[in-house]
C-alpha cells in the first residue's frame, strides 16, 4: 500500500506572494530558527532582567544578525512601496520571527518605531541621527503610566476627557520649549535600551488624556532616568522598563502632534499596534502547534507514537484549525488596514484579542500533549505558554480593548 509522507513545513495558503516574497520569508524563517529561538531560550533563563540588556548578552547578537538580513527595511517608512504588498510581506515576516521568539520579534520590530515620528519633526539633526540605517538606533513607545494602563487607550470613555484626571507624566510649555516631568510605567517595551522615545503624554493646556501630545525624546537628554528593567512572567527576552522624566527640556519642534489631533494619533497607533500583535501571535500559536506535532511523533505510549492515538489526533486537529482561523483573521485585517490607508480600530482589536487568546489556548493544549514534560523547563513549550499569556494584557488588556471596539458598533 502506498502512503503519503506528511509535509515538512506546513503549507502556506498565502495568495499573491511573489518569488521575492518567498525568499524574504525564507530569510526570516532561518533567522527565527538559527538565532531568535535559541537566543530567546537563553535570555528567558537569565534570572536578572538586567543581564538581558548587559554588554555581551545574546540580545545584541540578535540585533546585529537582524540588521545583517536587511529585514529591518520592512519596518521603515517607504512612500514608494505598494502598501498592500508591503503589508502582506510584513505580516509574513512578523509571523516567522515570532515563531522563533516573540519577545525578540517585538523588540526588533519596535526598534524602528520612532522613525516616522522623527521625520515629522523636520529637524535635520534628529533625522540624521535617529534615522540613519548604518547606526543601531532603538525606538520605544512610551504610553502607559504607573496609575494608568489600558484606560489610556479608552478614547470613547468619558474618563478619557476628564480634566480632573491626574496623569503621571505632563509636558508644560516654558517659552519656546516644552518641559516634561513625570514617569512612564515599567511596561515600556525597549524602554531600558531605547536611544529615542516616542512619548505620548498629557500637556498642561489639555483636557485629560484627550488633550495630550506626542513628543520625540532622545533618551540621552539631561533628566531622562531609566531604573532597572522589569522582571516578569513571560516574554523575558523583551526588555521592558520605566522611564522617568525629571524636567526634561525639549525644543518646540520635538512635539509632532498637539492636543487637537492627539486622540486621532492615539487611535491610529493603537490600531497599528493591535494589528501587529495579531500577526506576531499567529507565530506563537504556530510554534506551539508545531512543537506539539513534533513531540507527538517522537513520544511513545502504549507501544506506539502518541500521534496515533485518537485523542491526540483530535486535539492536534482542533489546534490546527484554530491556528489557521487566527492566521486568516490577522492577515485579512492587515491587508484591509493597508488598503484603507489607516487602521480600522475594531478590526485591529478583533485581530489582537482573538489571536492572542488563540495563542494561549493552543499553547495550553500543547502543554497537555507534552504531559508532565510540558511542565519541565527542559522543553520549550512552557516558555511558549508564558509568552502567550502575557499577550492578553500587553498593548491593552483584551477586556478593555473589546469595550473600546464595541463603542464603534
Amino acid at each position: 500500500m502506498t502512503t503519503i509522507a506528511p509535509p515538512g513545513p506546513w503549507p502556506d495558503l498565502e495568495v499573491g506572494c511573489t518569488d521575492e516574497d518567498r525568499e524574504v520569508q525564507a530569510v526570516a524563517r532561518r533567522l527565527a530558527d538559527e538565532v531568535l529561538r535559541p537566543h530567546g531560550i537563553l535570555l528567558d533563563r537569565l534570572t536578572d532582567p538586567a543581564e538581558v540588556i548587559a554588554e555581551g548578552s545574546p540580545l545584541w547578537d540578535a540585533f546585529e544578525r537582524f540588521r545583517a538580513t536587511g529585514l529591518g527595511d520592512l519596518f521603515r517608512p517607504d512612500p514608494e512601496a505598494d502598501p498592500v504588498a508591503r503589508a502582506r510581506l510584513t505580516g509574513i515576516v512578523n509571523e516567522e520571527l515570532a515563531r522563533g521568539d516573540v519577545g525578540l520579534a517585538i523588540s526588533l520590530g519596535l526598534s524602528h518605531f520612532h522613525q516616522p515620528w522623527v521625520e515629522l519633526t523636520g529637524n535635520a539633526e534628529l533625522i540624521a541621527r535617529h534615522c540613519d540605517p548604518s547606526r543601531l538606533e532603538i525606538g520605544c513607545w512610551a504610553l502607559t503610566e504607573p496609575d494608568h494602563g489600558s484606560d489610556t487607550v479608552a478614547s470613547p470613555d468619558a474618563y478619557f476627557s476628564d480634566p480632573s484626571r491626574r496623569p503621571n507624566c505632563v509636558a508644560r510649555r516654558d517659552g519656546d520649549d516644552w518641559v516634561v516631568t513625570g514617569q512612564k510605567a515599567a511596561w515600556v517595551s525597549n524602554g531600558s535600551i531605547a536611544t529615542v522615545a516616542v512619548l505620548f503624554c498629557a500637556v498642561d493646556e489639555g483636557d485629560g488624556i484627550a488633550g495630550g501630545g506626542v513628543f520625540v525624546v532622545p533618551t540621552d537628554l539631561p533628566g531622562v532616568v531609566r531604573p532597572r528593567p522589569l522582571d516578569k512572567l513571560g516574554q523575558r527576552s523583551l526588555n521592558q522598563g520605566e522611564i522617568v522624566f525629571d524636567g526634561v527640556r525639549l525644543p518646540a519642534d520635538h512635539m509632532v502632534v498637539g492636543p487637537d489631533f492627539y486622540p486621532l494619533a492615539l487611535e491610529a497607533m493603537l490600531g497599528h499596534a493591535n494589528a501587529a500583535m495579531g500577526q506576531l501571535f499567529v507565530g506563537v500559536a504556530r510554534a506551539a502547534f508545531e512543537m506539539a506535532v513534533e513531540y507527538a511523533r517522537e513520544r511513545h505510549q502504549g507501544g506506539r507514537p502518541i500521534i496515533e492515538h485518537q485523542s491526540v489526533k483530535a486535539r492536534l486537529f482542533s489546534m490546527f484549525s484554530r491556528v489557521e482561523a487566527a492566521r486568516s483573521l490577522a492577515r485579512r485585517v492587515n491587508l484591509f488596514n493597508a488598503a484603507e490607508g489607516q487602521p480600522v480600530i475594531q478590526y485591529s482589536i478583533a485581530s489582537k484579542t482573538f489571536v492572542t487568546r488563540t495563542a494561549f489556548e493552543v499553547a495550553s493544549d500543547a502543554v497537555q500533549i507534552f504531559g508532565g514534560n510540558g511542565l519541565s523547563r527542559e522543553y520549550p513549550i512552557e516558555k511558549i505558554l508564558r509568552d502567550a499569556r502575557a499577550s492578553m494584557i500587553e498593548d491593552g488588556c483584551n477586556e478593555v480593548l473589546g469595550l473600546v471596539a464595541a463603542e464603534r458598533f
